[in-house]
């Protein structure tokens, strides 16, 4: 059987914690983007962090678009 296609754009958006948790990263991007000057230092750096995926149907759709991460 071949092996499956990994989605690229999936694959660099999520990641497995240690105790395998999946996280993703946060809109916004990093708080580096283009207005970034109305945003608070505590909400830029907050942007940085990855946050878990709680949703249970979202969580398949990872593992489906991204099967060997």
């Amino acid at each position: 059987m071949p092996k499956i296609k990994t989605y690229k754009a999936a694959a660099k958006r999520f990641k497995y914690s240690g105790s395998g948790k999946l996280m993703r990263t946060q809109g916004g991007g990093k708080g580096a983007g283009h207005l970034r000057r109305r945003r608070s230092k505590r909400r830029k750096r907050q942007l940085g962090e990855m946050t878990e995926v709680t949703v249970k149907g979202e969580i398949k759709r990872v593992q489906k678009l991204a099967p060997y991460l």
